[in-house]
């Protein structure tokens, strides 16, 4: 691609709020989202680490699928399956005070500038484009053609089960929503989840604005697949209400609200420039 956004990589293994430095993104929406959302997960007894190791993730992927507790990730987060390393990726992992990881989520970074998802479905999925097969309805390659730029591929989102109900499965989402926002001046930011996820409202609670319904992967476990695309405006717009309703409000949601010390917030925004690019949305 003719640009990548650069950006300094952290350390692997840090706590996620230290892994912080917004250089691309609206400082205090992010600040904000970032240390509401480590508290929220700290009050449950989960630490939140940034993380680059992709073999770590697909070995400890396969281990609990060997359990029957997951599905080994897809190709996309496979550094041996695709260009995916620190400069285009990360993960979130949510350890217990055991130190085991209880939950998961993975963000991988596009440039399409000279592309668009409707060419790239297939890379999307399998790390590389080889042919294997994809189809879409009209509607889901109408939208696959918009959505271009800076993009952020989420998924390998996960919650052990004995650590399900405490809505960290809508927490993790934004997390590596807001940390993806801090490093990359995102357009778009782009999932897939099984049909019945999208039918039952499952999807809407991690935090996704539109749904696109369908792409259709014949090789994968569920072939058909719906689309959740959100713009890098209305991500801001989920962060507010997300931390209003779910996190700051002590009569809503599972997480009580305790506040962080206004300092603590401007510690992670002061680096914060101005402004964020975002892509249009003509569709809903």
């Amino acid at each position: 691609m003719a640009f990548e956004f650069t950006t300094p990589i952290p350390p692997n293994n840090v706590r996620l709020p230290d892994a912080v430095t917004v250089l691309a993104g609206s400082g205090p929406a992010i600040g904000r989202m970032i240390l509401e959302g480590d508290r929220a997960a700290r009050a449950v007894g989960i630490h939140l680490y940034l993380r680059h190791d992709f073999d770590g993730l697909v070995r400890f992927s396969r281990e609990e699928a060997d359990a029957g507790r997951w599905y080994p990730v897809t190709d996309q987060y496979n550094p041996e399956r695709a260009d995916i390393g620190p400069e285009n990726g990360f993960w979130i992992a949510g350890e217990n005070d055991d130190g085991e990881i209880v939950a998961t989520s993975a963000g991988r970074i596009f440039y399409w500038y000279d592309t668009d998802l409707a060419e790239q479905k297939v890379a999307v999925f399998y790390g590389r484009d080889e042919g294997q097969p994809c189809t879409m309805t009209p509607e889901a390659a109408e939208i696959a053609r918009q959505i271009k730029g800076i993009v952020l591929s989420a998924g390998a989102t996960w919650v052990r089960p004995d650590y399900r109900k405490r809505e960290l499965s809508q927490l993790m989402p934004r997390m590596a929503r807001a940390y993806a926002l801090s490093r990359w001046p995102l357009d778009w930011t782009i999932g897939f989840v099984p049909r019945a996820l999208a039918d039952n409202g499952v999807a809407v609670g991690y935090g996704v604005k539109h749904l696109g319904y369908s792409f259709f992967y014949p090789l994968l476990r569920w072939s058909e697949l719906v689309l959740t695309y959100t713009s890098g405006s209305e991500i801001y717009d989920d962060f507010g209400f997300f931390v209003d309703a779910e996190l700051s409000d002590p009569a809503a949601g599972k997480f009580s609200a305790g506040g962080l010390a206004t300092n603590r917030v401007q510690a992670v925004t002061s680096r914060s420039p101005v402004g964020v690019r975002h892509g249009s949305m003509s569709r809903s």
